[in-house]
């Protein structure tokens, strides 16, 4: 197969008391499994199998919906799970190089935090909302239907995303319900700072 489901970095049970076991063991098995599944099979036999995920989504716009559903799927769980981690939290140094550029783009982490979990509230439906970087290096936060993520050509606002949210329901309704602030709220427990910043890092070379 073209692509592979990633193990999580974590036990099932590693982000309790803020994202559950139960959601957990079934995001990762059922809902990531079925979008690499679906999208392994929608690629099957054509070109597409020898590109990365990256170089699909970018001419997304090129191809079916399968491609775009699974594919979104697929990139955008790999990337949650790895911006997430049991010793995550708190905020990143300002003296990081992540750290300036959040407060040249922003000014302070709180409003960082306010922008992000308005993009992620107000999400109608089911998405994702994204800290990402531009092409002049700069970050900015937005949101995305679905499993659409900035990489896209489709995408309103492009750009390369270092930290993402899933706030489909299945990602949180068994611990929060209708709750989505509260989840919102949780996740800031849990963000792997040290991998976001690789991530921008690794964005702005």
């Amino acid at each position: 197969m073209a692509f592979k489901l990633p193990d999580l970095p974590y036990d099932f049970d590693a982000l309790q008391p803020h994202i559950d076991k139960r959601t957990m063991k079934i995001h990762h098995d059922k809902h990531h499994a079925g979008y690499t599944n679906k999208l392994n099979a929608a690629i099957e036999g054509t070109d597409l199998a020898k590109k990365s995920i990256e170089d699909i989504l970018k001419k997304v716009s090129k191809h079916g919906a399968a491609v775009r559903n699974n594919g979104g799927g697929y990139y955008n769980h790999a990337l949650f799970w790895r911006v997430m981690s049991p010793n995550g939290g708190g905020e990143p140094s300002t003296k990081s190089k992540l750290g300036r550029a959040m407060t040249k783009a922003f000014g302070d982490f709180e409003t960082f935090k306010a922008k992000f979990s308005a993009a992620a509230g107000t999400r109608f439906g089911s998405g994702w909302a994204w800290l990402c970087v531009n092409r002049a290096g700069n970050l900015f936060v937005t949101s995305t239907p679905n499993q659409d993520n900035p990489l896209m050509d489709v995408a309103e606002k492009k750009g390369t995303p270092i930290l993402g949210l899933d706030v489909w329901e299945h990602a949180y309704y068994l611990k929060y319900q209708n709750r989505r602030p509260d989840y919102v709220a949780a996740f800031f427990n849990v963000i792997n700072w040290d991998e976001v910043s690789k991530r921008y890092n690794a964005a702005t070379r």
